[in-house]
């Protein structure tokens, strides 16, 4: 019996440019921190050689080819793991919808799971780029690289894509204080909208030879911002996220709607100084910048929506329980 425990992501700048068909022009680079929420993945060893599956549905089967959740079956067919277990998946949010990278999280937290049945330990960057490969190029989703790596990698990152295909994780060395003041600015709201992120991030790809300068500014907002945290001056945060924001409802039609606009005018209204809706739009979790003597007044601005407490862990995906 073995467990995992995968983080989810916040992204703050530079989302897209993680996208292949951007940073093989050039390069990609993206701000990132994991959060303290999880995607937990257990295997208990099976007697009759047998594959049981248990996440929203329950899964009996008898190979890994009939196996119907198609990122465990390609993660089982990747690491060899043909049979005789029982995999079972909690998670503090729903595994999709969210725009906290939950897709991703969990397949790296399937690995991770994977590769310590077999008695292996694999490095970050392995899980992180075997992830990218069967999302990416095995299972084909319209999707970048920076998921994959904060979930394996933790902490608060500077991630850059680079032409060659590789990927640099460069951590941000912010001081205590400043991490501390910066958890206490921003506020998080849940939507209550779930989307699916693909149509619109096929969007996005498509229109990339259309958007290269808005991609360019924010791949430069990813690396403004790491030089601001690291000297410790965030309160221009906040504008950079409006910003970053109103560049992002142009980008493709489903990034937002008139409730999401709606509630962002709301929040800004009422004293918030920049946001954005988290992973590539039209639902999930809406991130604020606001000062604490305005907070009361964005929190009822935004009722409707459930407010919701993130820390900044530095761990990534990690084996949390084995039984030997």
């Amino acid at each position: 019996m073995l467990a995992s425990r995968t983080p989810l992501r916040v992204s703050f700048f530079g989302g897209g440019t993680d996208l292949k068909k951007y940073y093989e022009l050039d390069y990609g680079c993206v701000l990132s921190t994991a959060i303290d929420k999880y995607v937990y993945i257990m295997i208990n060893q099976k007697f009759d050689g047998h594959i049981q599956l248990n996440y929203r549905l329950t899964e009996i089967v008898e190979s890994v080819d009939q196996i119907l959740h198609p990122t465990i079956r390609e993660a089982m067919r990747f690491t060899a793991v043909d049979g005789g277990i029982e995999l079972s998946a909690q998670a503090d949010f729903p595994s999709h919808g969210t725009g906290l990278g939950s897709s991703s999280s969990f397949l790296v937290g399937v690995l991770n799971a994977l590769y310590s049945f077999k008695g292996e330990s694999p490095d970050n960057e392995t899980l992180a780029k075997n992830a990218c490969k069967i999302e990416i190029d095995i299972l084909g989703e319209p999707i970048g690289k920076q998921d994959q790596y904060i979930a394996a990698y933790g902490g608060f990152n500077l991630i850059k894509f680079k032409k060659d295909d590789s990927v640099e994780v460069i951590p941000i060395k912010v001081s205590s204080e400043t991490s501390s003041r910066l958890k206490k600015k921003l506020l998080f709201f849940h939507t209550g909208i779930s989307r699916s992120s693909g149509r619109v991030l096929k969007e996005q790809k498509d229109k990339i030879d259309q958007k290269l300068d808005y991609l360019g500014s924010l791949r430069k907002m990813a690396e403004d911002a790491k030089t601001k945290l690291e000297h410790g001056d965030i309160d221009s945060l906040g504008h950079m996220l409006d910003e970053s924001w109103q560049m992002k409802r142009t980008f493709a039609s489903g990034v937002s709607t008139d409730l999401i606009d709606g509630y962002y005018r709301a929040a800004m209204e009422a004293g918030a100084s920049g946001g954005k809706i988290l992973g590539a739009g039209g639902g999930g979790f809406f991130m604020f910048y606001v000062d604490e003597d305005k907070q009361e007044q964005v929190r009822k601005a935004l009722s409707p929506m459930r407010e919701v407490k993130f820390d900044f862990p530095m761990e990534g995906s990690r084996i949390v329980f084995k039984d030997k």
